[in-house]
């Protein structure tokens, strides 16, 4: 995967770049990135700059000649005075990357076990891994896991996979300067984790660790500290809509539309237009008519039917409720202009500023992020959306019969 081929992150880029080119890199490093904002096609990108021919000059430096009594002669090359921005995507190295088939690039990530009693590795899921990275880079690690069967099963990385890194890590590199692991999602990284402490501390030469994280909070601090934070940021609703319109071949005006909902989470916005077909302004509609005239009987109907949506549908419909309400308080400040919404859903966002004020607007918009926290744990849809269902009507103080139809 070539920097090009990762939407946005400009300056991430240039960033990274710079620190290879002008000797500035550190053993180990975070890229910490919420869902969506391409932290892991990042890395993916990253590694195959750093083992790039071109870029770090050994297509030449590698030629060798032999010598009049058959020991091979090295032919010395100076370092490319080429600042390089990207990998070349022709080189050997390069074409490897791209498979995924490095032998210098290794990666680690959440598994199951294939049968009981197994002792897992990424290594067993390697043919999966290649696959997912090639249909779904953005993917989080929900998708990954759904995609090799889990289930309700928890994916963890293993002290057997630790156990195979440090393996893996204290062997010569096979064919370039570097050696590379990327660990996706070191969250789910338990306590077996401080075995890898010392290989960070002092790992061989010119050996790179890459953690791929979303959540600071969820990685061991022992690991933490160790590591040079590299942010990654959202991208930008421009950089979304492009590569909607680009590589999913959406329509300008609907791509326009779902970047302005999603907010720089590129994840979100393939997952909205996948379930596109749903009608989630009528759904949403019809539970706050249950809500507001305190229908119990229509509450218990309503909050059975979205129980059965499944986990993530859930989340898309509380994303939907949450961009409503962030673009009423919009239409409230800034009028009708440039708000990414259709006339149903305009004329919805005034019945809701006339029933809500800024104040309610926002304690509904932090009840509906709890609420997806908690799906997103595996919380019981049908308690959640009966609790949703109260804390939003004791949010709404006027408690007076009112349609939103």
């Amino acid at each position: 995967m070539l920097f090009k081929d990762v939407i946005g992150q400009d300056e991430v880029k240039q960033h990274l770049a710079e620190m290879v080119q002008l000797n500035r890199l550190s053993h180990a490093l975070l890229f910490l990135g919420k869902q969506g904002s391409g932290a892991l096609p990042l890395a993916i990108a990253f590694a195959q700059f750093l083992v790039c021919e071109k870029v770090n000059g050994k297509s030449i430096s590698n030629q060798q000649s032999a010598s009049l009594f058959g020991a091979e002669e090295v032919v010395e090359q100076s370092k490319p005075t080429t600042f390089w921005q990207d990998a070349c995507g022709e080189c050997s190295a390069c074409n490897k990357a791209r498979q995924m088939i490095h032998p210098d690039i290794h990666f680690s990530y959440p598994v199951i076990p294939k049968k009981s009693g197994d002792k897992p590795k990424s290594t067993d899921y390697a043919s999966e891994w290649r696959e997912f990275i090639r249909q779904n880079p953005y993917g989080n690690a929900y998708d990954w896991l759904q995609f090799i069967g889990a289930e309700n099963k928890q994916g963890n990385i293993t002290a057997e996979e630790c156990n195979d890194i440090i393996r893996q890590l204290s062997l010569k590199s096979f064919e370039s300067e570097y050696k590379v692991l990327i660990m996706w999602m070191p969250e789910y990284l338990g306590k077996e984790g401080n075995k890898l402490l010392k290989l960070i501390e002092e790992p061989p030469a010119n050996t790179l660790f890459i953690l791929v994280g979303e959540s600071e909070e969820q990685i061991l601090q022992t690991i933490l500290s160790r590591t040079q934070l590299v942010k990654i940021p959202l991208l930008e609703n421009a950089d979304v809509e492009k590569a909607l319109i680009e590589r999913n071949h959406t329509p300008e005006v609907q791509a326009r539309q779902v970047a302005g909902i999603v907010q720089g989470n590129y994840h979100e916005a393939l997952q909205l237009l996948q379930h596109s077909e749903e009608d989630w302004l009528s759904l949403l509609r019809e539970w706050m008519n249950v809500t507001l005239k305190e229908n119990q009987h229509g509450q218990v109907k309503w909050v059975d039917e979205v129980s059965k949506l499944g986990r993530e549908k859930q989340k898309q419909f509380l994303r939907y409720y949450n961009h409503l309400l962030e673009q009423c308080v919009r239409l409230r400040i800034l009028g009708t202009e440039n708000l990414s919404l259709s006339q149903n859903e305009l004329d919805f966002a005034h019945r809701l500023n006339k029933i809500t004020s800024v104040a309610q607007q926002q304690a509904i918009l932090t009840e509906i992020d709890k609420a997806s926290y908690y799906i997103e744990r595996n919380a019981n849809g049908k308690i959640l959306f009966h609790a949703l269902t109260i804390k939003i009507l004791h949010v709404i103080r006027d408690k007076v019969v009112v349609s939103v139809a």
